[in-house]
């Protein structure tokens, strides 16, 4: 039948709509309920359209500042793990020194560590060290847990980078720096980028790294899941539609970047 060969022939693409539809409507949902008006605490049935949560995102107590700390602690993580992650992947990728295979290995643990079982180590060492929990011990941890994922996103760049490109730079005399500059640093930062996105997004997802080493310090996601024992303000909504049509804002411009590069190295 022509449809069943329609199926077989796009069968892949269904699959991948139909995964993305999966992925995308918990995002939908929380879009439509951030413009409910609900009659009791909970946000979980739709009353009526109301646009009240959207003119006063700041109107539950705290809602806010524990916005703002997490994107402090997002931020803050996010260079720090970005900055050493790059370091490590181009002298794994780089340089031959021992432990190095050792060293690889190790990268992996804490991807493939449960993430309570990192919390817990990283509370015991606070704790022995006599560490203060707050902020400084959730923005160490946020950087130690987003490390492996910069290291793995740039070392599949460096990787593929061909180092004829560097070699032609030195032999038209141009310094160790200028190489780094002009020609290392440019084709390793689609990679550097995309590490750092991804330790953004983790730093202020995070819930039980977060809840394990912040002592009295609450960050957003500790905010939204106390907030799910009394009640679900509407305007956690607001903000969670709001970061999401920030991301695919970027994710958007970026594309729109790289297919206008594109076309103009084309001749």
């Amino acid at each position: 039948m022509p449809v069943l060969r329609w199926i077989r022939r796009n069968l892949v693409v269904i699959a991948g709509l139909l995964t993305l539809a999966y992925m995308i409507l918990p995002n939908i949902v929380v879009m439509v309920f951030s413009f409910n008006k609900p009659n009791g605490r909970f946000n979980y049935a739709w009353q009526r359209f109301s646009l009240d949560a959207w003119k006063d995102p700041c109107g539950v107590a705290d809602l806010c500042g524990s916005l703002s700390l997490s994107l402090q602690i997002a931020f803050w993580a996010t260079l720090g793990a970005t900055a050493l992650g790059t370091m490590i992947a181009f002298a794994l990728v780089r340089y031959r020194f021992r432990a190095r295979g050792a060293i690889n290995s190790l990268i992996f643990l804490p991807m493939a560590m449960p993430e309570v079982v990192m919390a817990a180590s990283l509370l015991t060492l606070f704790l022995n060290m006599g560490a203060q929990l707050g902020f400084w011990t959730v923005l160490i941890a946020h950087i130690m847990f987003c490390l492996s994922f910069v290291v793995t996103a740039v070392k599949a760049r460096v990787m593929s980078m061909d180092p004829r490109l560097e070699e032609a730079a030195r032999d038209l005399y141009a310094g160790p720096v200028q190489t780094f500059l002009r020609v290392t640093l440019p084709i390793a930062a689609p990679g550097i980028a995309a590490g750092a996105m991804l330790a953004f997004a983790l730093s202020f997802d995070d819930f039980i790294i977060t809840n394990f080493n912040a002592g009295s310090t609450v960050t957003f996601p500790m905010f939204v899941w106390g907030s799910a024992q009394r009640g679900t303000p509407v305007q956690i909504n607001v903000i969670g539609t709001a970061m999401f049509i920030i991301a695919i804002s970027v994710v958007l411009v970026g594309q729109v970047i790289a297919s206008r590069r594109k076309n103009n190295a084309r001749p």
